[in-house]
């Protein structure tokens, strides 16, 4: 895997949009529970925890609720309680477990799907995502224009949600995070700057340097979604929206298709 850090492709104007799109992910990451509580030095985790999924519930975006348009009927309310707990040798322990109860609060099921994009649950998922944004959104913001680089953005980030949701239409599990739109702004990259060289580190067990052409470095990281998403490897389980990435990225690359190309010049 090539985890890119620059691409040698010049701009010609600045990339407001992209710069305002990763402020706003960063302030309202700051915002959530999990975060509030940490830089307040509070040490209950539990409590920190019931929060971020209390908050999750009411402002991420989650499947069933999505597929069916329809909120759940019971979500987490913040609270801890003692839960049993399954304990070696068939005997049952107390743990800690988040509270469920009806909602106290009326969701817009649409608008979650907005707001699920500028949701993240660590700093390792919002700044993994950042980093691909900055090195690629900038460009792409560049050849499209300012409001329809924002359009193509949420309505891509929309779209991986939503055929997300569809796919996997028993889930309550929520979906969060950028990268269904920023799988967007790379399908759309690949199409317009193919042959952009892109500066990366070739992860073995140490860092390598590398300049490889965009075209094999987002189109290695879409097979690898693709794979990912059909079950292969040791992605499987893991909890991420394989499926998302991949969505957006073919979304985000036949939207750009009727777009001409532009060359990019060799230098770097």
């Amino acid at each position: 895997m090539v985890l890119p850090v620059h691409d040698v492709n010049p701009l010609r104007r600045t990339p407001w949009v992209t710069w305002l799109l990763i402020a706003i992910n960063v302030v309202v990451f700051l915002t959530e529970p999990v975060v509030t509580f940490s830089l307040s030095g509070n040490s209950s985790s539990a409590t920190a925890v019931c929060r971020q999924e209390a908050y999750f519930d009411r402002y991420a975006a989650i499947p069933s609720e999505v597929a069916h348009d329809r909120p759940l009927p019971q979500v987490a309310n913040g609270t801890v309680v003692r839960v049993p707990v399954a304990q070696p040798a068939g005997t049952t322990g107390v743990g800690l477990g988040c509270a469920a109860a009806p909602p106290t609060y009326s969701k817009n099921v649409a608008l979650s799907v907005l707001q699920s994009m500028f949701l993240h649950g660590g700093w390792t998922h919002l700044l993994g995502n950042m980093l691909f944004l900055l090195i690629f959104g900038n460009n792409v913001e560049d050849r499209l224009g300012r409001l329809r680089y924002l359009l193509l953005y949420l309505g891509v980030g929309a779209a991986a949600t939503v055929g997300y949701a569809f796919a996997n239409a028993g889930s309550s599990t929520v979906t969060i995070g950028a990268s269904g739109a920023i799988a967007g702004v790379l399908g759309a990259y690949l199409w317009l700057f193919p042959r952009a060289r892109v500066w990366g580190l070739l992860t073995f067990f140490f860092f390598v340097p590398v300049k490889l052409p965009a075209w094999l470095v987002l189109g290695s990281w879409f097979v690898l979604q693709y794979l990912y998403a059909r079950g292969a490897g040791v992605a499987n389980g893991a909890g991420v929206a394989y499926l998302a990435h991949v969505i957006g990225f073919i979304v985000g690359f036949l939207l750009v298709l009727p777009v001409q190309r532009q060359p990019v010049p060799r230098r770097g």
